[in-house]
């Protein structure tokens, strides 16, 4: 279950247009990029890349990503007709798919945390990566890179530093898990929440992205141009965490790392 069977990652799925077409590999370097790739090939929608191992993957803001064997490292290619101000919000439909797949899937503790992490007892097992291709105004492709940390025993397969941050599905249900099937049902609720994000708009999908929401009420600290603390009131319609600080101003925030302040 550990090594991925490129013949079993589509037996069964009921999806419309994610995953029709997959390409996969032992190893790449980052399967954003290789998406990215296939997507200026004219690549349609819904293709997907993925591979056992990433040797340059990556988070946001140019971090490295841990991609050891046994995770689930795929990405997918999207065209919507939408504003770049709008595909930068698709992060969320990938937060929510996976939160619900691994609710649905194998009851764990799961929460959302701002803007691409998903955690499971406060610890994270996944992270989202978005990235676009533009013209003037217009969305060329969005490549939506999702990393699960899967099969594989946190302490021995993560550097030290991410140890008592990081954990992953073996870790916690002390077992396997079977990653075709995480796959597939992935995919179906990826595609699923994606359609919606199109319909009905971000709005919907951020709306039900909170109800796995943790952090809010919360006392958080957010690291970016600035240090910013206080009290996590909202993410709103376009993302943005709004935050009440400590003189009782209220302050949006677009970028930045999330922690929980305890005191």
């Amino acid at each position: 279950m550990t090594s991925l069977s490129a013949d079993k990652l589509q037996e069964g799925l009921s999806t419309k247009r994610f995953g029709l077409r997959v390409f996969f590999s032992r190893e790449v370097g980052s399967t954003n990029e290789w998406a990215r790739e296939l997507a200026a090939f004219d690549a349609e929608e819904g293709t997907v890349a993925i591979a056992e191992t990433q040797t340059a993957g990556r988070g946001r803001l140019g971090r490295v990503w841990v991609s050891p064997k046994g995770g689930l490292w795929f990405s997918t290619i999207l065209r919507p007709k939408i504003k770049p101000t709008e595909a930068v919000r698709l992060v969320f439909v990938a937060g929510l798919a996976v939160a619900e797949a691994l609710l649905k899937l194998y009851r764990l503790n799961v929460e959302t945390k701002w803007p691409n992490d998903v955690l499971v007892d406060k610890r994270k097992v996944c992270g989202a990566l978005s990235e676009m291709n533009t013209t003037d105004e217009g969305v060329n492709f969005v490549v939506l890179g999702i990393g699960v940390n899967a099969n594989f025993n946190v302490k021995k397969d993560l550097p030290d530093e991410l140890r008592d941050s990081a954990t992953s599905l073996e870790t916690e249900l002390g077992r396997k898990v079977d990653l075709e099937e995480l796959f597939r049902y992935l995919l179906e609720r990826l595609e699923a929440t994606y359609d919606s994000f199109l319909k009905d708009g971000s709005a919907s999908v951020i709306g039900e992205w909170k109800k796995h929401a943790g952090f809010l009420g919360r006392r958080v600290e957010v690291a970016g141009e600035t240090k910013l603390v206080g009290l996590a009131l909202d993410v709103d319609q376009d993302g943005a965490l709004v935050l009440r600080l400590d003189d009782g101003t209220l302050k949006r925030v677009f970028v930045g790392d999330l922690s929980l302040r305890t005191k």
